[in-house]
């Protein structure tokens, strides 16, 4: 409703400004079209209107959208008075809409101030005495305004020394007039003049009082007011020599910057790129100002010289010279005020890149990591933890923390690895990506060079397994089984011989050697199931692990498995890896969990089997360092190309998590 009826005055005002073409309007008059404040209500009403549909209790949305509103009513009173004076003689309103023109508009003045008061959380500044001077402040503003809305016309006209034209004259523009003779009205009036001007130095005192208690958000917010400000000072400062309708057109684009910038920083939405915005503002501020410098001194000493067609072909050449070095110049400049004496991405990449290159332990890749933030960042404390596949912990530090800090978490391929803590809590949004960047890279760099370890640890435990494994079977076939046979043989020939003269003792070693002959099977056996559970083969991978929980059972704990996709046809490697990593985790929950539920579940998704094992126990205590189980389980998984995560769920209990590929493993 409220932004309809902005419309509807702007559209009216715009309306009476046509109208109003070619009507001739003295100077002493003093009245200038209304669109122009029309267009700078409208830039101030749209943005507080959208602020208050986001914070309605904010006073910061009501400033902008109550301001606005006065604008557009100043613009629609001025552009009425015309109408009403020059255009249609004798129209009903001209004396209101001149009187709240050229009186009740100076209520517009209030706008600023406020609004810098106020900023951003909406509340004056605290403390007893600076609430006291902001209110004396405000006071100060609008006592100029509460002049004029009583000073009489006669009064007004000998103060200015322009006399009123006749047809202005005689309006009634004395409504609220107050009989006070010229003596008190002519200092006073000075006083409330300069006054407005004074008023301005304790909202911008109080802002920079501000901006130096504030915590790193508020300070962005603060920025964004500066940005605002400074855009505003550039606008003001362009040359004067422009077409009439300029001006007013970018009086209007600065208010409307000046409202968007007060609406994100109060919305705190993108803060941080305010950083980037301020360069960017003071850079190609004092560049177009240099440029213009330069081509007037130009034309002021080539013109005497060369012609007018020589001279700004001259300008241009020397403009187009200068402009490059001047851009980068002050480009360089603008980041330093600004952001300080800070690396530049491709930079802060580039170091880390070659500081990992030249390091080839994880250890000092994370120390490399943590001296680049530093460095880029200008960091005092940089600490970095980093989990290992093994589940063992390390932290590298770097300073000394002092003050507040940032914990952010480091993730490798969607999963969580460590956190990095900086000692800094202000970074820009492009700080943040950056940083994301160079964290992504170490960790990325840092895994790799773990994961290449633990694979070369897992080749040369794979290759001394096997050669255990091979003298174990050698040792057991050679000590074992070798000379169990060769007795069986002894024996059977022996029983051969006395067969015929003695049967009865045959008889007695042909037992002994079929006894001996079942030891020697029950060792085979022993053997094969080493190497292999014979449940795999017989049962299948589901069947073996439900026979395995039939062994954990008990009234004291209900153990379910259940399957799903084509379990008959993993490779064999994959059913040894689910089946041990069941069985362990089956034993850590009889041994540790005091759990009365367990829940095993076997999927194939995605060409993976996926293995879980979740109990209602106790779970794990954050203080539990991993044993030998829990590391056993990770190497079986990591040792087919998959993983294996134990952790604790909202809901309580444990959860053992493992994938195992079956394509890769099947292509081997």
């Amino acid at each position: 409703m409220l932004a309809a009826a902005a419309l509807a005055i702007a559209a009216a005002t715009v309306v009476l400004d046509i109208r109003a073409r070619g009507v001739p309007v003295p100077e002493a008059a003093q009245l200038e079209p209304g669109w122009p404040s029309a267009l700078s209500g409208l830039a101030m009403l749209v943005p507080g209107v959208l602020l208050l549909r986001l914070l309605p209790r904010h006073a910061v949305a009501w400033v902008l959208t109550g301001f606005g509103l006065l604008w557009l009513v100043d613009g629609l009173a001025t552009s009425w008075a015309i109408h009403a004076v020059y255009v249609e003689p004798g129209a009903p309103g001209a004396s209101a809409a001149y009187w709240f023109y050229a009186r009740f508009g100076a209520t517009l003045l209030l706008g600023l101030p406020v609004l810098i008061l106020l900023f951003p959380d909406g509340r004056l500044p605290e403390g007893r005495l600076w609430g006291a001077l902001s209110v004396a402040s405000l006071a100060l503003t609008g006592l100029l305004s509460a002049l004029l809305v009583t000073a009489p016309a006669a009064v007004m006209t000998r103060f200015h020394g322009i006399p009123l034209p006749p047809e202005i004259a005689r309006l009634d523009l004395d409504p609220l007039a107050v009989a006070l003779p010229y003596a008190f009205w002519e200092p006073t009036l000075r006083v409330a003049y300069l006054s407005v001007l004074v008023s301005l130095v304790v909202p911008f005192a109080a802002t920079v009082r501000r901006y130096r208690a504030a915590d790193p958000e508020r300070r962005a917010q603060i920025r964004w007011l500066m940005w605002a400000a400074l855009v505003d000072m550039v606008v003001l400062l362009l040359p004067l020599r422009m077409p009439p309708q300029l001006p007013a057109v970018l009086l209007g684009l600065s208010i409307a910057l000046t409202s968007a910038a007060v609406v994100v920083a109060v919305a705190k939405y993108r803060l941080y790129d305010v950083d980037r915005l301020l360069s960017a503002t003071v850079a190609y501020g004092v560049l177009a100002a240099l440029v213009v410098a330069v081509d007037v001194a130009v034309f002021t000493v080539a013109g005497s010289v060369l012609g007018e067609r020589d001279s700004a072909l001259a300008a241009i050449a020397i403009v187009a010279v200068l402009y490059a070095p001047l851009r980068g110049w002050l480009w360089r400049g603008a980041r330093r005020l600004v952001q300080g004496n800070r690396h530049d991405p491709y930079a802060a990449v580039s170091t880390l890149a070659e500081r990992l290159e030249l390091t080839t332990d994880p250890d000092g890749q994370l120390r490399a990591l943590a001296t680049t933030l530093a460095e880029a960042f200008r960091l005092a404390y940089v600490r970095v933890e980093i989990e290992r596949p093994d589940g063992t912990r390390t932290v590298v530090e770097r300073g000394t923390p002092r003050g507040s800090t940032v914990s952010l978490p480091v993730a490798y391929r969607g999963e969580a690895v460590g956190r990095l803590v900086l000692g800094r809590t202000d970074l820009s949004e492009r700080d943040q990506r950056l940083l994301g960047d160079l964290v992504r890279q170490a960790a990325a760099a840092a895994r790799a060079t773990e994961l290449s370890a633990d694979l070369q640890r897992i080749r040369s435990r794979l290759v001394l397994a096997r050669e255990e494994e091979r003298r174990r079977l050698r040792r057991d076939l050679h000590d074992g089984l070798g000379p169990s046979l060769g007795a069986m043989a002894l024996r059977i020939e022996a029983a051969r011989n006395l067969a015929p003269s003695a049967p009865e003792q045959a008889d007695r070693l042909l037992e002994q050697a079929a006894a001996e002959a079942g030891g020697v099977l029950a060792d085979v056996r022993r053997l094969v199931h080493d190497l292999r559970p014979p449940a795999l083969d017989e049962l299948g991978v589901l069947r073996a692990i439900e026979q395995q929980a039939d062994r954990f059972r008990s009234p004291a704990l209900d153990v379910r498995v259940t399957g799903d996709g084509p379990l008959e046809a993993l490779p064999a490697a994959v059913e040894v890896a689910a089946y041990r990593i069941v069985s362990e985790a089956l034993a850590n929950v009889v041994k540790h969990a005091a759990a009365t539920r367990c829940d095993i579940a076997l999927s194939v998704r995605e060409g993976a089997l996926e293995v879980t094992v979740r109990d209602d126990g106790t779970g794990i205590g954050p203080d539990v360092a991993a044993g030998v189980g829990m590391h056993s389980l990770r190497e079986r998984a990591a040792e087919l190309g998959g993983h294996c995560e134990v952790s604790c769920p909202p809901g309580g209990g444990t959860l053992v998590g493992a994938r195992l590929p079956i394509e890769e493993v099947a292509g081997v």
